[in-house]
């Protein structure tokens, strides 16, 4: 475990019941910067995650970031014993996070109703596919859904291309952000209230809202963002060159001041005084002759002139890393941005720090994601259960 200083969530407690990724992931952002998160787990079938993608040693890497800053409880909460242990832990809990479907935790006894009861003061934070209600609420909801729904897949790809879904969580981690803003949200409602509340945050809502001004467009105008790939309808030059070592870069231009120095660079200043120079929707109508000089030029240069010819001229460009070169990138090793952390089970790992930095309560990695229900004795000696009756809920399948 590394030692950092208190973090500003520190003395919140939070019950993290989700699965798969935008819950869970929203109580590790908690957990970062102070949070005490109790990972419930089934007894006999442990969060998907711990299998999702490469292990070591049989031991998945998934989890150990997922999972970080947390303690493991394994708990049947479909189970009579199973139940009364949540309702003792809700009691003293600030925030729950669930991801079931609609309805499962009302059919258990463990709704808002209920969890309310105990602790009229407790947050609720329901992440679902596609919200508690509308006639979609009882589907199975994954981020890949919410990734073709938004439009995010029908705007991404080639122009004569199929729509393209990421290769990763995007909708999820989106979806996560969103929830850890939601949730402190209404923890500083509670402050006014002195009530809790219930989150609803279906994840097909957040990523349409980082998708910008579609439905604005499409409303006020009629227009339909099509498929550019790299390119973009808001400005050019703007897309992905290759230099003449074999490396890729991309370019931004969109501040019109960034286009003039960019073309100044490139050698074509001339292009700086056409007409259709001066804004970047009209220099998108042009993005063949401006992504020509620029690609031109790039494809003259290697990686390291590329770069610090855009640096000299105070134009936006940034090399295209993978996770090699991310690694040991100088700016992220400046900024902290991978960590370091001890683990008992595959010792030093390299993970994604926090999100962001805080000059006087930062948040740290205390320890990666442990073991299946690793702190469940101390978990449920510390709600006052006995070791008696700790086995006997064992023994009945609830632990």
């Amino acid at each position: 475990m590394s030692t950092t200083a208190a973090g500003p969530l520190t003395g919140l407690k939070v019950i993290d019941l989700a699965t798969l990724f935008a819950g869970p992931l929203a109580a590790t952002m908690l957990g970062d910067f102070g949070a005490d998160v109790i990972k419930v787990e089934h007894p006999r079938r442990p969060d998907p995650s711990r299998g999702h993608g490469p292990a070591k040693d049989g031991v998945g890497l998934w989890w150990k970031l997922l999972g970080r800053n947390k303690r493991t409880l394994t708990l049947d909460l479909s189970a009579p014993g199973g139940r009364d242990v949540l309702l003792q832990l809700a009691a003293g809990t600030d925030v729950i996070v669930e991801n079931f479907r609609p309805g499962t935790l009302e059919r258990w006894g463990l709704g808002p109703e209920e969890l309310h009861a105990v602790n009229p003061r407790l947050v609720l934070a329901r992440v679902t596919g596609f919200g508690q209600f509308g006639p979609y609420a009882h589907r199975p909801g994954f981020g890949t859904l919410a990734e073709a729904m938004s439009g995010f897949a029908a705007i991404t790809g080639e122009p004569d291309g199929p729509p393209t879904l990421p290769p990763f969580g995007l909708a999820d981690s989106i979806a996560a952000l969103a929830t850890a803003y939601a949730v402190m949200a209404a923890l500083a409602g509670r402050e006014k209230t002195g009530e809790g509340q219930v989150v609803d945050l279906a994840i097909i809502e957040p990523i349409l809202t980082v998708l910008g001004p579609q439905p604005l467009w499409y409303d006020q105008l009629g227009y339909v963002q099509p498929r550019t790939g790299n390119r973009s309808r808001n400005n050019a030059p703007r897309n992905t060159y290759r230099t003449a070592d074999g490396h890729w870069v991309a370019v931004s231009t969109s501040a019109q001041s960034v286009a003039e120095r960019v073309m100044r660079l490139v050698g074509r200043p001339e292009l700086t005084e056409e007409p259709w120079f001066a804004s970047g929707t009209t220099r998108a109508e042009h993005s063949e002759e401006l992504d020509g000089a620029v690609g031109h030029w790039i494809s003259r240069h290697s990686r390291e002139e590329v770069l610090n010819g855009f640096e000299k001229a105070e134009a936006a460009v940034a090399p295209i890393h993978d996770v090699r070169e991310v690694m040991e990138d100088p700016q992220y090793r400046a900024l902290g941005t991978l960590a370091e952390v001890d683990d008992p089970e595959l010792g030093p790992l390299r993970m994604q720090n926090v999100l962001f930095r805080l000059s006087r309560t930062p948040g740290g990695i205390r320890w990666a994601g442990r073991p299946h229900g690793a702190d469940t004795d101390e978990i449920l000696a510390g709600l006052g259960l006995s070791e008696t009756r700790i086995a006997a809920l064992r023994d009945q399948g609830a632990l």
